[in-house]
């Protein structure tokens, strides 16, 4: 027995510590815009304000530092490695990387509220006045828009709900936005197969709008319905002014769709060029709810992005074909007659 035993230890694997890299230490700031999305002053804020919820607290096991999880987590998300190459990057296990992703997510969405409404007059009217200076479209406060973010599938019995009109599955995820491509507003719970129209209607976004200080709408195409604090383009339009409404209501709610091919583009992980996010619906919805919060402060910190391939977004093309509020069709007809 004794001789088994001795065996046994014998042949059991030896824990090996791989030698940890430090890319902070050697690479320039435009090589860590190309690898991690931020500079190496923005990394070195992010670690600072995440370092107390993700500090190891022990010494034993070779635990895996701050610095190091928020490097595997940016080069996951930034480039959509598979767990095991971001892995051998940084000198951690493939299984270590899998369980730092979400909670360095979780960090830094509690770290980084830069995802907000503006509340006060002076921004509301300075808002506006950047929308309208794109295509003279008035009192515009937003622009919003659904896009698709393919996850893993899954054998669960609420499986069929995550699988969208494209035949894949993914999250619908409604975003609001400034003049600026600055996410304002994100909802990432919905599953693929829901409308649009149903996301926002079951959001909270009537309810900022009804208490907005200065009034104004959002502009969003024909899968929303029109309403009183929302502008939808007209399906048949029938004289010049509609048409020229038309043509200013899609070029000043364009900036929507070009924020989703930044983020995409920035976040290579969202798009489907990198697969699909490989983590529960819960997990996923965290870490896109974490690239959106990177996005606004790569637009604060006013960071390059970095060229890369052509980004197509996708969408459930649902055209919304109930019966608009005859307040909210006057209203349209009264904007139109501007143009």
């Amino acid at each position: 027995m004794a001789t088994i035993l001795i065996m046994q230890r014998s042949l059991r694997q030896q824990r090996v510590f791989r030698d940890r890299s430090q890319p902070l230490d050697s690479l320039n700031d435009s090589e860590l815009i190309s690898r991690y999305r931020f500079p190496r002053r923005v990394i070195f804020d992010m670690i600072d304000g995440v370092d107390e919820q993700l500090r190891p607290y022990t010494q034993r096991s070779h635990a895996i530092p701050t610095q190091l999880q928020v490097l595997c987590t940016l080069r996951y998300i930034a480039k959509a490695d598979f767990f095991s190459e971001v892995g051998d990057i940084h000198g951690v296990s493939k299984s270590s990387v899998s369980v730092c992703i979400p909670r360095v997510c979780q960090a830094l969405c509690e770290h980084l509220q830069n995802i907000k409404f503006p509340s006060s007059v002076i921004s509301l009217r300075k808002m506006k006045e950047q929308f309208y200076c794109i295509a003279r479209f008035p009192n515009v406060v937003g622009a919003i828009d659904g896009t698709l973010i393919p996850i893993k599938g899954m054998s669960s019995d609420d499986e069929h709900i995550y699988v969208s009109r494209k035949n894949f599955h993914a999250l619908n995820i409604q975003g609001v936005v400034d003049a600026e491509m600055r996410f304002l507003n994100i909802n990432c719970r919905f599953p693929g197969s829901a409308h649009d129209a149903y996301i926002m209607s079951n959001s909270n976004i009537p309810g900022i709008m009804a208490n907005l200080t200065d009034g104004g709408w959002l502009l969003g195409d024909s899968g929303f319905p029109l309403k009183d604090f929302l502008m939808t383009p007209f399906s048949n339009p029938s004289t010049q002014m509609e048409e020229r409404y038309n043509h200013a209501h899609c070029q000043t709610r364009n900036v929507i769709e070009r924020a989703f091919g930044v983020l995409k583009s920035r976040f290579r992980c969202l798009h489907k060029s990198g697969g699909c996010l490989p983590f529960t619906p819960t997990k996923s919805a965290l870490v896109i709810e974490t690239c959106c919060r990177l996005h606004n402060k790569a637009i604060e910190e006013r960071i390059p992005l970095q060229q890369g391939g052509e980004v197509v977004l996708q969408h459930n093309n649902y055209v919304y074909g109930g019966a608009p509020l005859r307040s909210a069709r006057d209203l349209r007809q009264h904007i139109a007659s501007r143009f």
